[in-house]
C-alpha cells in the first residue's frame, strides 16, 4: 500500500507513546445528545439497484485491490450531498464536549506547503513522504497548525478526523457511515462503468470537476482548479445523484475494513466487508492526488489506513438508512 495519501498514525513518532493533551472535562455519553436535524445539512435518497463495482479500465495499483469488477446489489439509503463541514462538525463538538484524536494525541499531519505555525510546532517530517509534516496543535480547528483557524471557512470539510471522531459523530447524528459499496454506487452518480463521477475526461471543455494537484507534485501546485488545499464543499458540480465533490478535495472514511482480496469474495446483496482488519477504507482522494504518484480521484479507486490516523486531508460523510415498508 502506497503511503503518499495520509500517513498513518504510527507514522507521526509520538502518537503512541503518550497523549501530549488531556481532557479537563469528559465528554458525554454518545446516546445523552442527538442533533437536531436541521444541523445535519442535504441527504440524498439513493434508490435501491446494483452496480458493477471495481476497477474498469485496469488502472488501479495491484495493492489496492480495486479488482475483481464485481456486481453488486444495494437496497435503497440516504447520504450526506456533501461531506460534513467545519460548521456541523462544530455544531456536534459544543453538544457533547468531544475531544478528536488528533486533540487527544496533541499532533497530525500537515501538508508542508499549507503549514502556519511556528517551526518549533513541526515535529519531524514524515519518513518516506517527506511533504507531511508531523505537527503539534493541528486538528479540526488548526487544519494547518497552530496558527490556522477555521472562521472563514465554516463551509469547508472538516479535516483530521480519524475513523473514531467520525464514528462518534455519527452516534451523534443518529447516522453512520457509508459502506464502501454505498459509497461507490452513490459516487457513480448512476453512470456505469465510467472513470469519473461525471465520464470519463478529466477536464470537461477545459474546465476542471474536482479539487486535486495541478503543476509537478509535491513543489509545485499551480492551482488551476482554484484551490491550493480544501475548497468549500459545495464546488464544482454535484454528480448525477446530487452528491458533492466524491473526487478529490478530502478522503471520505467508509465503514468497512480493508483487504486487498477481499472483491474475490464479496457479498451480492448488500456487502459489508471483511469482518475484520487492521485498516479502515478511505475513498475520493483529496486535494494532493495527482496522476504521476496518485491517481485514486477515479472513482472505484481505494486506500486505507489505521483508524486513529489523522490528516489535513481526510474527512468523511453520513449515510442514513431508509425504511421500507412492507
Amino acid at each position: 500500500m502506497r503511503k503518499c495519501c495520509s500517513p498513518e498514525s504510527a507514522d507521526m513518532a509520538v502518537l503512541r507513546q503518550a497523549k501530549v493533551s488531556q481532557t479537563t472535562e469528559p465528554p458525554l455519553a454518545r446516546s445523552t445528545r442527538i442533533a437536531p436535524q436541521g444541523l445535519l445539512g442535504e441527504f440524498v435518497t439513493i434508490p435501491a439497484g446494483s452496480f458493477s463495482m471495481g476497477d474498469h479500465w485496469a488502472e488501479g495499483y495491484p495493492a489496492d485491490g480495486e479488482t475483481p469488477v464485481h456486481d453488486v446489489k444495494l437496497d435503497s439509503f440516504s447520504i450526506g450531498a456533501t461531506t460534513v463541514t467545519n460548521a456541523q462538525f462544530e455544531s456536534f463538538v459544543q453538544q457533547t464536549r468531544y475531544r478528536t484524536t488528533a486533540e487527544e494525541y496533541g499532533v497530525s499531519a500537515v501538508f508542508y506547503a499549507t503549514f502556519q505555525g511556528p517551526r518549533s510546532a513541526i515535529l519531524h517530517n514524515v519518513a518516506g513522504i517527506p511533504w507531511w509534516l508531523a505537527v503539534r496543535g493541528a486538528d479540526w480547528r488548526h487544519p494547518n497548525g497552530p496558527d490556522s483557524d477555521i472562521v472563514h471557512k465554516p463551509d469547508h470539510p472538516v479535516v483530521h478526523i480519524s475513523w473514531d471522531d467520525a464514528i462518534a459523530y455519527c452516534d451523534w447524528a443518529g447516522t453512520r457511515l457509508p459502506t464502501e459499496a454505498e459509497w461507490e454506487y452513490a459516487a457513480r452518480g448512476g453512470l456505469e462503468k465510467k472513470r469519473y463521477a461525471w465520464g470519463d475526461d478529466l477536464t470537461v471543455n477545459g474546465s476542471w470537476n474536482c479539487n486535486i494537484w495541478q503543476g509537478v507534485f509535491p513543489s509545485t501546485n499551480t492551482a488551476d482548479d482554484g484551490h491550493l488545499s480544501t475548497a468549500p464543499c459545495e464546488t464544482y458540480q454535484p454528480n448525477g445523484y446530487g452528491l458533492w465533490q466524491t473526487a478529490g478535495n478530502v478522503w471520505e472514511w467508509c465503514q468497512d475494513w480493508f483487504s486487498d482480496d477481499y472483491y474475490a469474495a464479496s457479498e451480492y446483496s448488500n456487502p459489508r466487508g471483511p469482518s475484520s482488519g487492521e485498516n479502515r477504507v478511505l475513498r475520493g482522494g483529496s486535494y494532493l492526488c495527482h496522476d504521476t504518484y496518485c491517481n485514486r480521484y477515479r472513482v472505484s479507486a481505494r486506500s486505507s489506513t489505521t483508524p486513529d490516523s489523522t490528516s489535513g486531508n481526510v474527512g468523511f460523510r453520513c449515510v442514513k438508512d431508509v425504511l421500507t415498508v412492507q
